[in-house]
C-alpha cells in the first residue's frame, strides 16, 4: 500500500487576517495543494477557489503548484489519483475549521489502495465568528449549546434544545419560534459579511433579503445563525 501525507489545514471563514500561524507555518511546509474547482460546471470562475487563491498570495512566499479537482461528483477518486501521482507533502485548504460539517478528514481516511499519514491543523470558525461579531456568549452560564444543520433544526427544537446554532442553510424557515432571537451572519471574514440580530418575528424579513443581497454580490453564500429561546 502506498503511502502519502497529507496535512489538512483550516483557514478561517474568509478574512485572510484571521489565518492562524500555525496555518500559515503548514501551508508553507507542503509541496502543493489539491483545491476543488467548480469553474467548469457553471462555466464562470469558482468564486471560492478565487478567494483561495487570494489567500495563498497573502500567506505564501512562493507561487504555488495547485492540483484542481474539476468534477465535484469524483471528489474522492480524483484526490486518490492525485496523490498517487506526486510525491511530497499535500495540502488540502479547509473553510473555517475541518472539525465542523467537512468532509476532507472522512474522504481521505477512505481512499482506496493509500495509507494516509494526515496531520489536522484547526483554524477559526464561523462558529466563533459568529460570536465575536455579534459581541455575545454561545451559551448563558452552565447552560449547553447544540449546533446543527438547518435541515435538523425542527427536530432538535421538538426535542427540546433551546440554544441552537444552525449552519448549513438552503433556506431558512422558522416556523413557530417567532418569539426567539436570533443573530445571523453571512459569508463572515469577507467583504460581503452581513449581520442580522433581533427577535425572528420582528427580523426574518431582513435576514431573506440580506440572503439575496450576499448571494448575489458574492455569487455565493455560507450563513449561519445562532437561535436562542428567551425566558
Amino acid at each position: 500500500m502506498e503511502s502519502r501525507r497529507v496535512r489538512v489545514i483550516g483557514v478561517g471563514p474568509g478574512d485572510p487576517e484571521q489565518v492562524t500561524l500555525a496555518a500559515v507555518e503548514a501551508m508553507r511546509s507542503v509541496d502543493y495543494f489539491i483545491v476543488t474547482d467548480r469553474s467548469s460546471c457553471g462555466g464562470m470562475p469558482d468564486p471560492l477557489v478565487t478567494a483561495r487563491d487570494r489567500l495563498l498570495d497573502r500567506h505564501l512566499t512562493r507561487p504555488p503548484t495547485i492540483v484542481r479537482i474539476e468534477d465535484p461528483d469524483a471528489v474522492p477518486e480524483a484526490m486518490a489519483t492525485a496523490l498517487r501521482s506526486r510525491s511530497g507533502v499535500a495540502g488540502l485548504l479547509v473553510w473555517g475549521d475541518p472539525a465542523f460539517y467537512d468532509s476532507t478528514i472522512p474522504i481521505l481516511r477512505s481512499l482506496p489502495g493509500l495509507d494516509v499519514e494526515m496531520d489536522v491543523v484547526p483554524g477559526i470558525s464561523a462558529v466563533q465568528l459568529l460570536a465575536a461579531r455579534h459581541r455575545l456568549v454561545l451559551h448563558e452560564v452552565g447552560e449547553p449549546l447544540h449546533l446543527t444543520s438547518g435541515r435538523a433544526l425542527a427536530a432538535a427544537v421538538a426535542q427540546g434544545q433551546e440554544n441552537v446554532v444552525v449552519m448549513l442553510n438552503r433556506v431558512i424557515d422558522l416556523p413557530g419560534l417567532d418569539d426567539w432571537s436570533i443573530w445571523w451572519g453571512a459569508n463572515l471574514g469577507t467583504a460581503h459579511e452581513e449581520l442580522v440580530a433581533g427577535r425572528v418575528a420582528t427580523v426574518l424579513p431582513d435576514i431573506h433579503t440580506a440572503r439575496n443581497r450576499v448571494a448575489e454580490r458574492a455569487g455565493w453564500i455560507m450563513d449561519i445563525f445562532l437561535l436562542r429561546r428567551e425566558a
